[in-house]
């Protein structure tokens, strides 16, 4: 209870609320405005947290992916271009309730059951997250390595490309980790002779570059968005509380399997909303529905991607291995800020587990308000210029990203890596395998490194302690998984 009583004393300081406020409100507009992700607006906040105390500092965090993975259905539901990558499951069948009159339903829906999935998603995390701490206090660097691991597989699998790609982006990610003298050995390692180089490369200029410079060039060749008409809408939440009543098992069965992707390391909302949208239309009583505005398939996908969105802090904050995307961001705020991922983060520091619980719930429950606002105001910020954003943006990610350690260099390597990103994303490699790559290289070396200097250079025991037996049979399993699935295509085409 005395956890509990300080968890709320630390979020209601006034730079905290002022955080979750403003950060909220930036959420909003950034994942409205097509083409800019959810990951994009986070990684753009990073250089700011700079300055802030570290419970303000994830609040901004927190407040500003959860309401732009809402936002981004603002556009998919009016101009049928997804705000975010996680609303383009459900886009078309948003736009068609908009041209069927029910455009205040459909964007009534993707807020409401947003929230829900969202409050959900922090009940899962508040249950899961301590039982596992006490597991986890267990583990050595044999079980964390096949962890790290595994969680890379997981990365692979999910991808939406090919699983080739997707592990080639991972590699790439990993000897980009390679660089610098950080690493057991304590040598120099593709350095060039550039003493930038020396500290390795951080995770942050890589994020801001892949993730918002790579879309700024992204959306700089795409049209931009036909006119948004002068429309007033009625009232938002308007038949919301019947939708919930009549779809009850597809909401609850979204937030379940949000909840279970949230946790699969690399997956995140944007797979969860595809998945629970393909499950509802496929155990829908009105299948031949889908597609032609039936709001079942939102009500679904909506819960889902805000409950993975507070569930991908499971692995996260335990093990310091990214849940997806936007958590892999967060983690080097955490390291920043000095509260570092692990088991002991659960016991040392509680008072901070409960702050960040409540933060997420408040964040979920002003996004009801502030979503209805940010409806209203959809005519006027969807008619923003492109070619007056961008620049701001490009402005931002130079400004903030030289901000955090006075370094021109950071900069010079936000430009490189959004120009990687670009020409990844163009040619079908996903650069959030690459991203976790970087994120968990070291500690992927590091634990190999200890873990063979303990067994005196044996590999027995990462297979004999019997969790990391287990471990290690799901990673070599999710490794497998790629090769077999091509073996037996080609069979099925050899038969043919």
């Amino acid at each position: 209870m005395t956890d509990l009583l300080e968890g709320l004393r630390l979020v209601a300081e006034t730079e905290v609320v002022i955080a979750i406020i403003l950060s909220s409100i930036y959420g909003l507009v950034v994942g409205s405005l097509p083409g800019l992700s959810a990951t994009m607006a986070t990684a753009l906040l990073v250089p700011f947290t700079f300055y802030l105390s570290p419970i303000a500092a994830v609040a901004t965090i927190i407040s500003a992916s959860a309401m732009a993975i809402f936002s981004g259905d603002i556009p998919g539901a009016l101009l049928r271009i997804p705000g975010t990558p996680a609303s383009a499951a459900y886009t078309d069948e948003a736009y068609a309730m908009t041209r069927k009159g029910q455009a205040e339903l459909a964007l009534g829906a993707g807020l409401w059951f947003s929230a829900i999935g969202g409050i959900v998603g922090t009940l899962s995390l508040v249950l899961m997250a301590p039982v596992l701490a006490e597991m986890a206090l267990n583990f050595s660097s044999y079980e964390y390595f096949w962890l790290a691991l595994l969680g890379l597989m997981c990365a692979t699998l999910v991808a939406r490309s090919s699983p080739v790609k997707a592990i080639a982006s991972m590699l790439l990610g990993l000897l980009v980790a390679c660089i610098g003298m950080e690493n057991p050995a304590g040598t120099p390692r593709f350095t060039f002779g550039l003493t930038d180089l020396l500290g390795g490369i951080e995770p942050i200029p890589a994020l801001v570059g892949v993730f918002a410079v790579s879309e700024v060039m992204r959306a700089m060749l795409i049209p931009p968005p036909p006119p948004l008409p002068d429309r007033k809408f009625g009232s938002i939440l308007a038949g919301q509380w019947a939708l919930t009543k009549k779809y009850q098992w597809p909401m609850w069965r979204g937030n379940v399997v949000g909840i279970i992707i949230g946790v699969l390391p690399g997956a995140g909302a944007d797979m969860a909303a595809w998945v629970s949208y393909a499950m509802s239309k496929k155990f829908s009583k009105e299948p031949e529905k889908f597609g032609t505005g039936h709001p079942e398939g939102l009500v679904e996908a909506g819960a889902s991607n805000n409950a993975s969105l507070a569930s991908g802090w499971v692995p996260s904050l335990l093990f310091g291995i990214p849940g997806d995307t936007i958590t892999a961001i967060a983690i080097g705020v955490l390291y920043m800020k000095g509260l570092n991922p692990g088991p002991t983060l659960f016991t040392e520091r509680a008072s901070s587990m409960y702050a960040l619980y409540i933060i997420f719930i408040i964040a979920n429950i002003i996004m009801i308000p502030l979503g209805i606002l940010m409806i209203r105001l959809a005519s006027r910020i969807l008619k923003a210029p492109r070619s007056a954003v961008m620049p701001v943006i490009m402005l931002l990610c130079a400004v903030g990203t030289f901000a955090t350690g006075a370094n021109l260099f950071a900069v010079i390597l936000v430009a490189i890596f959004g120009c990687l990103g670009f020409v990844m994303e163009r040619n079908g490699y996903p650069v959030a395998a690459m991203v976790l790559g970087i994120v968990m290289g070291s500690m992927l070396e590091q634990t190999f490194v200890t873990s063979l200097i303990k067994s005196d250079s044996s590999v027995l025991p990462f297979f004999e302690r019997p969790v990391a037996g287990v471990l290690a049979a799901l990673t070599l399993g999710a490794l497998a998984w790629p090769v077999l699935a091509w073996a037996l295509q080609r069979r099925k085409v050899a038969a043919a």
